[in-house]
């Protein structure tokens, strides 16, 4: 019995060993048959070395243990391209280092056409960068960063294109000069900032002295026209004065003359003699003053006395009127004195008591004292009269 049941256990346990390696297997392939790929890639199909497509993203199924896949990633990529040395058109030597970004466009070409796109564009960055530096001279590398972007986007987009990728931008971080170069530029901005400081320096003192000049030629300008107003206003003022004392002077004297005749008239007037002398300029004057006194002219020996016409201001000057008035003034007075003197003498012819009848010389000196004051007081009137129309004139 012993030896018939050796056989059967040694036949179920290769089964049960066969049968694990069956389900291995069978597990194995059914990994191997499933490839699932992200949603931002795509994957190259090959199998037994063959290309045969592109896996879309998701769950793809693909032949077991002989199919290989190649990922590819679709999104924009960053390339760091190496700091490169280059010699410029002037022949000088300068650095420079660039960003490239680029997109798979078409994966079959970069799987098919280029052994790794990325190194591929790398390098040809790299060379691209240095051509465009050395074709161009030092200030411009400096100053048209733009420039050298376009440039080498230009020359990257050809080749890029035959493996499907395709460059989106290409950006030079920097471009440095050697430090011979950088310390010999420093000392030509360092000059250049000066000069420019010494020009506007120049340029503001000028300036300033322009602006001097202006001022004080307005103000030479303004004081000459100052003085020149002053002089004219002074002339006309001392013009106007002297004109003022010429006739002031003038209405003075004849006014003292008439003054004194009146005096004269008056001692006249009390003495008993019946023989007068007058003097030449009295005569004359009351003859030019006559029309003025009387409203009437006089006349001797059938010819008109000339008579001087004044006008309001001369008249004011010398007096014409307040003459008028004294005069009338002594006439009415002297009326007054007639009738009570009158008055008197038909009192005594009556036989009246005579203790009020006053004494001849007392009349005649009250009416000298009342003719001096009336005389005084329109004097004193007409100076200031003219006094303050002089103020008014200046």
């Amino acid at each position: 019995m012993l030896p018939e049941l050796i056989p059967l256990q040694g036949a179920a346990t290769v089964g049960l060993v066969i049968g694990a390696l069956v389900l291995v297997v069978v597990i194995a392939s059914l990994l191997s048959a499933v490839e699932i790929v992200d949603a931002y890639e795509k994957r190259a199909l090959t199998v037994f070395g063959e290309y045969r497509k592109l896996l879309e993203p998701g769950i793809n199924i693909i032949p077991p243990f002989v199919s290989r896949t190649y990922r590819f990633d679709m999104r924009t990529q960053t390339l760091d391209v190496p700091r490169q040395e280059a010699i410029t058109r002037d022949n000088s030597p300068v650095t420079a280092d660039a960003v490239v970004y680029i997109k798979v466009m078409d994966a079959k070409k970069a799987f098919l056409e280029v052994d790794d796109y990325k190194k591929a564009v790398s390098n040809l960055a790299q060379t691209t960068l240095r051509a465009v530096l050395g074709d161009m001279e030092l200030d411009d590398t400096l100053n048209k960063r733009q420039e050298i972007n376009a440039k080498i986007r230009k020359e990257l987009d050809e080749p890029t294109d035959e493996w499907g990728i395709r460059v989106e931008s290409v950006e030079v971080r920097e471009v440095n000069p050697s430090k011979d170069v950088q310390r010999a530029m420093e000392q030509q901005t360092s000059a250049e900032r000066k000069r420019r400081a010494m020009i506007l320096e120049a340029q503001g003192e000028r300036r300033s002295a322009v602006e001097k000049a202006e001022g004080d030629k307005q103000s030479e300008i303004i004081r000459a026209q100052g003085e020149k107003q002053s002089q004219i206003l002074e002339a006309q003022g001392d013009s106007i004065s002297t004109v003022l004392r010429a006739r002031s002077a003038e209405s003075m004297g004849e006014r003292a003359v008439i003054d004194k005749g009146m005096d004269t008239l008056t001692e006249i007037g009390q003495s008993e003699s019946t023989t007068f002398v007058l003097p030449q300029e009295l005569t004359s004057m009351v003859g030019r003053y006559g029309k003025h006194l009387s409203g009437s002219d006089v006349e001797s020996d059938g010819t008109e006395l000339d008579s001087l016409e004044f006008d309001e201001e001369t008249r004011e000057l010398i007096g014409l009127d307040d003459i008028a008035e004294i005069i009338g003034e002594i006439d009415q007075e002297a009326e007054m004195d007639l009738e009570e003197m009158e008055k008197q003498a038909q009192a005594i012819k009556e036989g009246k008591d005579a203790g009020t009848i006053s004494d001849p010389d007392d009349v005649i000196e009250e009416m000298d004292q009342s003719f001096e004051g009336g005389e005084g007081q329109t004097q004193t009137q007409t100076e200031t009269e003219s006094e303050t129309k002089t103020e008014t004139d200046s």
